[in-house]
């Protein structure tokens, strides 16, 4: 998918300091030069091509409700098929690969620990696989924000 100067602009400048605002969208158009419809129809576009996954705050899981970091043991064959599984649960983020016996690895956060549970249970049913819970011991803060060269010839990184 070939990116508008707009998509770039939103998936660069917009991972953090997002306006908590009534009308942020507008907000946005405004400090982009464009219109808040140009905005939500380019952010509708990255969703749709799959660039673009979810749209919200990070919250200290701790004061927001429960979370973990969980792992699976999925076959090279069945990782995409896996993941995509995964990826289906709005409870689900951070969801990615790793060269590990645990090779999928992703960060599910719930109303409460009733709830994250419940999702936990259901990737094992739909997967067939068994969920490692690593429950964090300690917390470290890591920017999750990147930025793109879209001048690069590499394919775009899946934004979360």
């Amino acid at each position: 998918m070939n990116l508008s100067l707009l998509q770039q602009q939103l998936i660069n400048h917009w991972q953090k300091d997002f306006p908590l605002i009534s009308s942020p969208y507008a907000q946005l158009a405004k400090e982009l030069g464009s219109s808040e419809a140009e905005v939500l129809e380019a952010l509708k576009a990255l969703e749709q091509a799959d660039i673009l996954s979810r749209l919200g705050a990070v919250f200290d899981h701790k004061k927001a409700g429960a979370s973990t970091l969980a792992a699976l043991m999925v076959p090279e064959e069945d990782l995409e098929y896996v993941a995509d599984i995964v990826n289906k649960f709005e409870q689900v983020n951070h969801n990615y690969a790793r060269e590990h016996d645990y090779n999928l690895w992703f960060v599910v956060t719930a109303a409460d620990d009733f709830i994250l549970q419940r999702v936990l249970a259901r990737i094992e049913q739909l997967t067939g696989l068994t969920v490692l819970v690593l429950p964090m011991e300690k917390a470290f803060h890591i920017d999750l924000s990147f930025q793109i060269d879209f001048d690069s010839k590499q394919p775009l990184a899946r934004v979360n």
